[in-house]
């Protein structure tokens, strides 16, 4: 979602760090810049204002002018200051009262209020072990109480039975009570929407709280909304009085400006970001990292916690073992591609990806392209997956017409499997990766052909690359006639 604005930045950044010293006319001129990106990226102007000035006072002062690093020190008070807008600190959903504690969702119709409101029970429930019950209040859209019952069904969570005619105040009542009774940890209130804010939508939310009394009342809003959740935020805070924010499709290509102003204008925290349609694609919102994230600097953090999260440690261990004795087939190698599907955008969490984005892009380097491999490993026989050396010119025919890709692409497949299984069984003798890509057994490694090392040795920072070495790693990646292992597929034309 950041991805304009941080390119944006990136480009004013180099040019000062660039720099031996700084004027004052220098700053001056990049506070310019940056508050032309800000607004471009649709942040509040009150917001933008707020900010350069604060970054202006300290960039101009005496620690900036003595600094070995002048630009440097810029690009740190920047980096400061977006943490300081976007909330300094997580602050997740607080469950510090009595049980059964009752999270009140609101928000517009379409903002995925009842999407959300599953993800966070799934959430409690798996990280938390809490026992939670939803509820919808949402008497008016056709069939809205039918979707929240079908999502419980999917996540196995209990949602409060359906009784025709109840208002939404009774809903919320017979909600808490049957929480009381049941011995329930959390009860999720899941309210109607509309279209806009109006006074009767206000009304019916503000008697649902003086009902309830609701510990957490979260606002959930559509990031791609712009300025229009920033109204909307400060519509419900002031009527109703939220605790905290959700934002939504943060993995879709808004300009982030809601982001980063919602926090700002209504002094309240945004507490979660949904990064996607699946149940699990939700997450803290770290401040610290998106900031990280939005300069470019990676997010390393959130991706060694992607990757414990979704590596299953038992296959690792194993892998590990089968490793070492130089086994390693096509099955192995779709499982690893099925682990790196499931961590999702991990190539913008790496530090410096920005700053050689265009020779990613002209490599085709794209996550997508391992569910292409999936169809060409699956199309296979069991036999071909454990013996690779079985795939003749006529099999593989057979598995190009069964996968839609071509006998060219398979036999890069198969050379990238050769080259991973080379590498994976010198790294099983040197006793692993280490902790960073953990379980991945070292596949992300292997598809840039060997050049990204793991944490033993520290994720390096390719925005410090020169050009030559930026030019090798976008070969490694997947250009024509690098000789490396590397997908079938990148490198391609779009």
């Amino acid at each position: 979602m950041f991805e304009s604005l941080s390119d944006r930045l990136s480009g004013i950044f180099d040019g000062l760090t660039r720099r031996g010293a700084l004027s004052e006319k220098d700053v001056g001129s990049a506070l310019r810049e940056i508050r032309r990106a800000l607004i471009e990226a649709d942040v509040a102007l009150e917001v933008v204002r707020s900010f350069t000035e604060r970054v202006r006072e300290k960039a101009v002062g005496a620690e900036v002018v003595k600094s070995v690093t002048p630009g440097q020190m810029v690009v740190k008070i920047v980096h400061d200051e977006l943490v300081t807008m976007l909330g300094s600190d997580a602050d997740p959903i607080s469950l510090a009262a009595t049980a059964p504690v009752a999270i009140m969702m609101v928000g517009l119709q379409g903002s995925g209020k009842t999407t959300t409101s599953a993800k966070i029970a799934k959430r409690l429930y798996e990280k938390q072990s809490k026992k939670v019950l939803m509820a919808s209040l949402d008497v008016r859209r056709p069939a809205a109480q039918e979707q929240l019952r079908q999502l419980g069904e999917q996540i196995e969570i209990q949602t409060l039975a359906i009784v025709e005619g109840q208002t939404p105040v009774e809903i919320a009542k017979r909600a808490h009570q049957a929480g009381k009774l049941g011995g329930y940890d959390v009860i999720i209130l899941d309210t109607a929407g509309r279209t806009h804010i109006d006074e009767p939508l206000m009304a019916e939310m503000a008697d649902i709280k003086s009902a309830v009394n609701p510990h957490e009342i979260l606002l959930v809003a559509d990031s791609l909304t712009g300025q229009d959740a920033v109204n909307l935020a400060q519509s419900f805070n002031e009527r109703v009085g939220i605790t905290g924010i959700v934002l939504t499709r943060v993995d879709g290509d808004g300009r982030g400006g809601a982001a980063l102003s919602m926090r700002e204008v209504t002094g309240k925290p945004i507490k979660l970001i949904g990064t996607g349609e699946k149940m699990e694609a939700l997450e803290d919102f770290h401040p610290g990292r998106i900031a990280d994230r939005i300069l470019g600097m990676g997010d390393v953090v959130s991706l060694v916690e992607k990757a414990a999260e979704n590596i299953d440690q038992e296959k690792a261990a194993a892998m590990a073992r089968r490793m070492q004795k130089g086994q390693f087939d096509l099955n192995d190698l779709s499982d690893q591609l099925k682990q790196m599907q499931n961590m999702g955008g991990i190539m913008g969490m790496l530090p410096g990806v920005g700053k050689i984005k265009k020779q990613i892009d002209a490599a085709g380097l794209d996550e997508s392209v391992f569910k292409r491999q999936q169809a060409i490993i699956s199309s296979m026989t069991k036999k071909e997956r454990s013996a690779p050396k079985l795939l003749n010119a006529s099999r593989k025919k057979r598995v190009a017409a069964g996968s839609g890709t071509s006998v060219q692409e398979i036999n890069k497949l198969l050379k990238m499997h050769r080259g991973m299984g080379d590498m994976m069984k010198k790294i099983g003798k040197k006793g692993g990766l280490g902790g960073l890509m953990g379980g991945l057994g070292g596949s992300l490694g292997g598809m840039m052909g060997g050049g990204m090392p793991g944490a033993g040795s520290g994720m390096p920072d390719i925005s410090k690359m020169n050009p030559k070495q930026l030019e090798d790693m976008a070969r490694q990646i997947g250009g024509p006639g690098s000789g490396v292992p590397t997908l079938p597929g990148l490198g391609k034309k779009k």
